[in-house]
């Protein structure tokens, strides 16, 4: 065990909203000591390191919902950020297809989404428009989003690292340290973890997959429930890859809480396709297989689950039989591009989401950033948080500021 430290800031969780939360802060206030804790060997292992790689535009979100200002706010500072530090990206630009009449209502409203939360470069498009971005993509109309991209999320979270701690040598990133819990004293909070015991005047959680138990261990109250969801990917073989030039996207269902399987252009040259969207047995889990006592027990014994469920009884089986099936899945994907074949598709890898799911089974939709005395808990931030990560950073701030008289 280390001996006890004394810190202005310790904030739990290296993924890409801690890691843009230590560079704001930092840049604001150069002469605070920070400690960043993150239990892996690695900044950005979960969440930001296995998601779709994707820059989104903001064009799906509710006009005027944090999702919806964060994320167009976000998207231009981090593209900002990738031009002056070399983080490799691409402002590729996307589609969205419909596919059948009954999808036109839709895309429409998403189009008129998109004007609403002011993204630009946005345009309708036709069969034959649809047909000279993307020779193999089949739809009868079409959105262009020329705003949208893709970026490495591990390479961002770790440049923003250090770009803090290099303004404040006294700052530190703590990898392979786990937090065990916290109590405030007064205007002091001692943090125990892992390997050590410190100090701390104020403490912020950015915990993703583990924000509702590092709440609880922070003697927070919270009523909803992380529950994952694991996202299963192929990959398009060297034969296939030419199908594929940018992204492509279907017309999302809103029924249900995802935006369907599509395809991605990766910063590396490679095309994924995906995912799925299956419950998980465990929250930090990748396989199919995979499984956790305590992370299974958790979500089955929570209501909200089952309520869940049985409002997406037909969608989660049909999910489940295309995780196992590939021929399944490729099925989904000739919707968009009808060419492709089981030869043009290889499996590739998954990621988990985190939902903070109500009680009533509902999934919270919005961002959700609350404080506690002298700490600040991130409960919620689903998609499109990597790419909103700067502006989330820009908020904590500014709620360390207001709230917890930060200076």
């Amino acid at each position: 065990m280390s001996e006890q430290a004394n810190w202005d800031v310790v904030i739990v969780g290296g993924g890409i909203v801690g890691a843009a939360t230590l560079y704001k802060l930092q840049a604001r206030f150069p002469h605070l000591r920070i400690l960043l804790l993150e239990k892996e060997k690695a900044l950005a292992d979960h969440q930001t390191g296995h998601n779709s790689g994707v820059i989104h535009s903001g064009i799906y979100y509710k006009p005027g919902s944090y999702k919806a200002k964060n994320c167009v706010t976000g998207r231009r500072e981090l593209v900002a950020f990738a031009k002056e530090h070399g983080i490799k990206h691409d402002i590729c630009g996307k589609l969205i297809v419909a596919m059948d009449k009954e999808e036109l209502p839709r895309l429409e409203k998403i189009y008129n989404t998109g004007i609403a939360n002011g993204i630009e470069g946005m345009e309708r498009i036709t069969t034959e428009q649809i047909r000279e971005i993307e020779p193999f993509c089949v739809g009868i109309a079409g959105v262009r989003v020329g705003c949208t991209g893709i970026i490495d999320f591990r390479g961002a979270t770790e440049k923003m690292a250090a770009i803090a701690t290099s303004r404040q040598p006294n700052s530190r990133v703590s990898l392979g340290e786990e937090f065990l819990g916290a109590e405030q004293h007064g205007d002091m909070t001692t943090v125990r973890t892992s390997k050590g015991t410190y100090t701390a005047r104020y403490v912020i959680f950015c915990g993703g997959l583990q924000s509702d138990r590092l709440a609880r261990k922070d003697g927070a109250t919270v009523k909803e429930q992380i529950v994952g969801f694991r996202g299963d990917y192929y990959d398009l073989t060297e034969q296939g890859k030419h199908k594929v030039k940018h992204l492509i996207y279907p017309v999302p269902d809103p029924r249900f809480p995802f935006l369907g399987v599509h395809f991605t252009r990766m910063t590396d040259g490679s095309i994924e396709c995906g995912p799925n969207a299956v419950f998980t047995f465990k929250r930090e889990g990748y396989g199919k297989t995979d499984f956790d006592l305590k992370d299974t027990m958790d979500a089955l014994a929570y209501g909200g689950t089952w309520k869940l469920f049985m409002k997406n009884m037909s969608y989660g089986i049909a999910e489940y039989r295309r995780a196992f099936s590939k021929r399944l899945f490729l099925k989904t994907l000739q919707r968009l591009i009808p060419t492709l074949t089981m030869d043009d598709l290889k499996p590739g890898r998954a990621g988990v989401r985190a939902m903070l799911l109500g009680t009533d089974g509902n999934m919270v939709d919005d961002f959700r950033i609350e404080s506690r005395g002298n700490h600040i808990h991130v409960l919620n931030a689903p998609s499109p948080a990597a790419t909103a990560a700067l502006a989330i950073g820009e908020e904590i701030v500014g709620m360390a500021v207001e709230r917890l008289k930060i200076a």
